[in-house]
């Protein structure tokens, strides 16, 4: 595949797609926001922003290339994440959401100082800064890149995660959160429209008869639940895992739950949330089973990962190819932009503004521009990293699977037990840490091969006990009641009826698609 696969039509969509996105920043960045404008977009964001924002930003690259990829290699069971995702997002809307608006949070990781302490809130701030800035941002870049230089001859790994990194960063940096979410409206529309197409055209290879999908696809490929042994996602970590895996993703990552932070209140956050739990039903149908199809057509790749750009080199009319990549683009920077703008949110916030006190909102958004620009420097180095890794869906998911649990575990002790204290919660979250580091490199010296999904759920028990034992066993002080006070939800205004209504209603959706395919 070269750069021939591209004819004028696509570079000018390309172009057009590019100048398109830097006007819209270009406009919404003449604000010369303060860092309310800049983190959280003063607080304005309506329900359609927020739920197309949230969409597009989760849609990354690595999205786009890995979901093809794992449904290639191991059938539509990948799926799983996405609907997982529809449900958390859907108990977040009604039971999480409403301490968030009511505590006027600028970042997640306030919350456990107000109901813990300020090494509480650090260190979630950190591990979610570091995650943020390796994972999603880097992980982005390279997925980019990887198909950028598969259609465009003459560009190499790291000039092209370089040049992708300072076009999201430019327009992220001026135009703060608002910038970001009104460029991912137009990206989420660009990349519903093109995976929509792209899945029409390689269903036409089958006559549009799903028969001969079933015909031609082994059945296991299109099972959404895995037997216990299976390699890719075994039922039991569906069950145990994933929940846990998406309720830090949805809830406690920053750079996802900014855009519900920045509503105007708690309705505009929970309609919001709707939007996007309703969205994420779409990718296994646009996104997994066209590479599950793709299983029947393509039998020589050599791995996984370029499924999705020999679809579009194979079964893509020019103008439709530029779409398709436009909405790789939009892919990229819906998540570069997101990551950057949210790093940068927990570098100000959780950790200048406490040793500042007395700087401005100016000074404050100033050097929340300059740490956006450090910060994408520092992803742009580390993406070409990630060539040296087998797969950068596994890359992405076995990081997170041994990083994230023991974070849940003490965010949801802070919500449910009134009796846990800062000392215990600290040492606790340590402990389950320290867990997941040995278990992770047993893993790598192969002294278990436990699919990461199940040590996800097992890191979260185990973080939880760990936590209760310490309350116990030290006899540690309990949580006072300013701090219990912090996550009481009857202290707040509840969702919205029409929300816990819809909340309901899509509840039943997606378990109807899951039986479905089961």
């Amino acid at each position: 595949m070269s750069g021939a696969s591209l004819h004028t039509v696509d570079y000018a969509i390309l172009i057009g797609y590019a100048l398109v996105v830097l006007a819209v920043g270009a406009w919404v960045s003449r604000r010369s926001p303060d860092v309310d404008e800049l983190f959280l977009a003063g607080r304005s964001l309506g329900p359609a922003v927020i739920g197309l924002s949230l969409f597009a930003s989760n849609i990354s690259s690595t999205t786009l290339i890995g979901l093809p990829g794992a449904a290639w290699e191991h059938g539509i069971s990948v799926a799983n994440y996405e609907w997982m995702a529809a449900l958390v997002l859907l108990f977040t809307a009604v039971f999480v959401l409403p301490v968030f608006i009511g505590r006027r949070l600028t970042t997640v990781p306030e919350l456990l100082e107000q109901r813990f302490d300020a090494r509480m809130r650090k260190y979630l701030s950190a591990s979610s800064l570091f995650l943020s800035v390796v994972l999603d941002t880097a992980g982005s870049l390279y997925a980019g890149a990887l198909v950028l230089m598969l259609f465009i001859p003459g560009l190499s790994l790291a000039p092209t995660c370089a040049g992708l990194a300072v076009f999201a960063g430019l327009y992220t940096a001026f135009g703060g959160l608002r910038a970001v979410a009104y460029t991912d409206v137009l990206q989420s529309c660009v990349l519903l429209v093109a995976s929509a197409l792209l899945a029409g055209l390689v269903f036409a290879r089958f006559d549009f008869d799903w028969t001969q999908v079933e015909a031609a696809i082994d059945p296991e490929h299109l099972s959404l639940i895995r037997p216990i042994d299976d390699p890719a996602l075994p039922w039991l970590g569906t069950l145990i895992g994933l929940p846990i895996l998406g309720f830090y993703y949805w809830t406690m990552n920053q750079y996802v739950a900014q855009r519900l932070l920045g509503a105007r209140d708690v309705g505009s956050a929970g309609y919001g949330a709707l939007i996007a739990a309703a969205l994420k039903l779409l990718p296994l149908f646009i996104m997994v089973l066209p590479g599950a199809m793709a299983a029947a057509l393509f039998t020589d790749l050599a791995r996984p990962d370029t499924v999705f750009p020999r679809l579009v080199a194979e079964f893509a009319p020019p103008g439709l190819a530029g779409l398709l990549i436009a909405g790789l683009m939009a892919a990229i920077m819906s998540s570069v932009d997101s990551t950057l703008n949210s790093a940068s949110t927990l570098v100000i916030v959780d950790f200048v503004q406490p040793r500042r006190a007395d700087a401005s909102r100016e000074q404050l958004a100033r050097w929340g521009r300059l740490c956006t620009g450090a910060l994408m420097v520092i992803a742009a180095i580390w993406a070409p990293m990630i060539d040296n890794f087998p797969g950068l869906f596994a890359y992405l998911q076995q990081t997170f699977a041994y990083v994230t649990p023991p974070l849940v575990a003490v965010f949801a002790v802070a919500f449910l037990s009134a009796r846990v204290g800062t000392k215990a919660a600290l040492r606790g979250v340590v402990s389950g840490h320290l867990i997941s580091a040995l278990l992770f490199v047993g893993a790598q010296l192969g002294w278990h091969e436990v699919h990461f999904t199940i040590v996800a759920g097992g890191l979260f028990a185990l973080t939880v006990a760990a936590i209760f034992a310490w309350q116990a066993l030290a006899k540690l002080p309990a949580a006072s009641p300013e701090q219990r006070a912090a996550v009481a939800r009857a202290s707040y205004t509840p969702a919205p009826s029409p929300v816990r209504v819809g909340a309901i209603v899509l509840t039943a959706a997606t378990l109807g698609l899951v039986l479905a395919f089961w």
